[in-house]
């Protein structure tokens, strides 16, 4: 009977995750991997942070989510000159009743865009953390819960872009993933361009696919995710090593050279959550070595820290982390 519920419960998430896919890719051309790890950090209760230049349809695969999802939605544009009471309300005096008023800001929904959030200087960046780790806003001598589900979904430029922050490292690490997107391919952008050419109104039809009962669903299959104490120890092993690489089966010597500092263990939480809700979308019943290579770039990219001897001679994190990959035994 036990089996026969699992199955069942399987089989429905397929079809929640398979329904919330179609309808996302109708509007947004190609980025599969992309719309798969949007999907995967609301499974997991996580955040995700989008990077890209410009144009690549960051913003419009998070807008694309939220529409096919019943859900609350709020977009925060960043700017220099936003403050943090922008972000998560501040208190307004009325003097005709003699008393402060709450004015709760766009934070309070379920999907929060926060755009182009190194547009804006780190005491902004910063009023997010609380909200971010606690899933609550303090204003004045108050506290408010935010709504249930909450999920952050940030974009942001390269830093290397002109009036752009570097976002503090207390703020990335809360992200469970970073997404690196790239450009579309020629067949892809010809595929826009169809999209473009439709009536008016079409590329921007929105139809409701899910709604909250379905992402607790989700998160509940998810955790229902058989994980063998060896994939365990190989998670634990990848954040081990990124710690102190000299424990490395292979390039011991190049791996200390490049990192300054290893992954938190929110790196290891989120790999665990991660593969699970990776296995889920697969349509398995247990987590594979292989589902937590697949999504270990977007969790460890941002979480490693490299020496300035690795940053000057170009190295990228996502060098390091495939290196970490081959120098960890698979189980």
């Amino acid at each position: 009977m036990a089996s026969e519920v699992s199955r069942e419960g399987h089989a429905e998430a397929a079809r929640i995750i398979s329904a919330i896919l179609e309808e996302t890719s109708k509007r947004v051309i190609g980025q599969e991997p992309l719309r798969r790890r949007l999907i995967i950090a609301l499974v997991c209760d996580g955040h995700i942070l989008l990077e890209g230049v410009p144009g690549l349809g960051k913003t419009l695969a998070i807008k694309v989510l939220a529409d096919v999802i019943d859900a609350s939605f709020k977009r925060i544009q960043f700017t220099p000159d936003l403050l943090p009471a922008d972000l998560i309300g501040t208190e307004i005096y009325r003097p005709q009743e003699g008393r402060f008023e709450v004015r709760k800001g766009p934070v309070f929904a379920n999907f929060v865009l926060a755009d182009e959030i190194n547009r804006a200087p780190a005491k902004v960046q910063s009023a997010l953390l609380e909200t971010m780790q606690e899933h609550q806003v303090t204003i004045g001598q108050e506290t408010f819960h935010v709504p249930e589900p909450f999920f952050v979904m940030a974009t942001q430029n390269p830093i290397e872009q002109e009036g752009t922050y570097p976002l503090p490292e207390a703020q990335v690490d809360r992200f469970m993933m970073k997404v690196r997107v790239d450009y579309p391919t020629p067949e892809e952008e010809l595929q826009v361009l169809d999209l473009v050419d439709r009536a008016p109104g079409a590329a921007n039809s929105r139809r409701v696919v899910a709604n909250m009962e379905n992402i607790a669903f989700l998160r509940t299959q998810a955790r229902s995710i058989y994980v063998d104490e060896r994939v365990r120890r190989y998670v634990v092993s990848l954040v081990d090593t990124s710690r102190h690489p000299e424990r490395a089966r292979v390039g011991a010597k190049d791996l200390a050279r490049m990192i300054e500092l290893g992954a938190s263990p929110r790196a290891s939480m989120s790999l665990f959550a991660g593969a699970r809700a990776e296995a889920l979308l697969n349509g398995q019943d247990f987590v594979s070595p292989q589902n937590v290579k697949d999504i270990a770039l977007d969790v460890l990219r941002h979480r490693i820290a490299l020496t300035f001897e690795a940053e000057a001679q170009g190295v990228q994190s996502d060098e390091v982390v495939r290196m970490l990959l081959e120098s960890v035994e698979v189980p």
